[in-house]
């Protein structure tokens, strides 16, 4: 449970069925790293409403401290991508492959009659493809427009075996109204959004500025002339508006060059040099194994997304003849920063993902 009404609501749910049913609350930040106190820290609000939510409810909860293996698996990585300069990663996507359903679902799922339910926008199904065992696939929630499988997409197939998303096929208006019905000390409580260890109160860039130093550069146009300055690679992804002074118009970010500490910006959102046409990606993670398989080696297609809440669009996968794997779409996507995760889905199945290494944009060349 992380304090918010999904997860309370989620509980309140599995409270009404004959589950033998406990809460945890996973603790995935030390503010101390960064203030030195723990004192007036968001986490402690969001654990005092679970501990409320489960004392209406009479289910026992506890907190799980998991900031070290937070920091270690997925915010070091994530310093280390935004300190390159180029790379623009996710760890949200990192974090549930491997805190929430990796070191946490470890601790609290010992036993093959146990589970980890969570607050998910995302359903399960269960099949048998020439197998006697049935096998889970991740199935995109009925509210598409709170779809969490992007989310979920590096989960293996094994963490999906001890999982439950009983939200899956609710409404978000409908959860609301069921924690309105039932009471719930958090059914009026405000979304929460954003990266986890940010918070919603603080600007990116300030919270990024405590761990990477300046490195003042030029902004160029599409000509090489310089028509501003920047303070950090890192400051900036693939897509993004900004302001130059000076300038009479938005520009948008279409690269950057670390050898040079330059950033590259045109002046449309349509220009050709936003225009991705295709990705090599690394660092695969397909729920089924077999179905990299078939997509990378060109027999399947698929729809992509590579961000959520965009349109998927239809793409195919390929094997380079140096090994290397990727995906052409079958049309532009605007501004797709390396870094960043593409998702791809067979109808509402979500088969997996892999990280971009590399975007193919206006009139580059594809690897064959």
């Amino acid at each position: 449970m992380s304090g918010g009404v999904d997860s309370s609501v989620t509980a309140a749910l599995l409270a009404e069925k004959d589950y033998d049913l406990s809460a945890v609350f996973m603790r995935n930040w030390d503010t101390r790293d960064e203030s030195g106190t723990d004192v007036g820290c968001q986490w402690e609000k969001d654990w005092e409403d679970v501990q409320r939510v489960c004392k209406m409810l009479d289910i026992p909860c506890k907190m799980i401290d998991l900031s070290r293996q937070y920091w270690n698996r997925v915010f070091e990585p994530s310093l280390v991508d935004w300190q390159s300069g180029w790379i623009t990663p996710n760890p949200d996507v990192s974090c549930n492959r491997e805190v929430k359903f990796g070191a946490l679902m470890k601790q609290v799922v010992t036993m093959p009659s146990q589970w980890l339910a969570t607050g998910h926008y995302a359903r399960l199904s269960w099949t048998s493809p020439h197998a006697e065992v049935a096998r889970p696939r991740l199935l995109r929630a009925m509210d598409r427009g709170k779809d969490q499988t992007y989310y979920l997409s590096s989960l293996p197939e094994e963490s999906l075996r001890s999982a439950l998303f009983p939200l899956g096929s609710f409404l978000k208006s409908q959860v609301r109204q069921i924690a309105k019905d039932k009471g719930l000390p958090t059914a009026s409580r405000a979304e929460s959004m954003g990266i986890c260890f940010v918070g919603e109160r603080r600007r990116f860039h300030d919270f990024l500025s405590q761990y990477i130093e300046p490195t003042p550069g030029h902004i160029v146009d599409v000509n090489g002339h310089k028509i501003g300055e920047h303070q950090g690679l890192w400051s900036y992804t693939i897509g993004q508006s900004i302001r130059v002074p000076g300038l009479p118009c938005k520009h948008y970010v279409s690269g950057k060059d670390p050898t040079t500490n330059t950033i590259m910006a045109v002046p449309s959102p349509d220009h050709p040099q936003l225009q991705c046409h295709s990705v090599t990606l690394k660092e695969p993670h397909f729920i089924w194994p077999e179905d990299a398989d078939r997509f990378f080696g060109g027999s399947d297609a698929a729809t992509v997304q590579v961000r959520t809440g965009m349109e998927p669009i239809s793409c195919t996968g390929y094997t380079g003849a140096d090994g290397s794997i990727g995906a052409r779409f079958s049309g532009p996507i605007r501004g797709v920063p390396p870094g960043q995760i593409a998702v791809f889905y067979e109808g509402d199945i979500c088969l997996g993902s892999a990280k971009i290494a590399k975007t193919h944009c206006g009139t580059d060349s594809v690897v064959q």
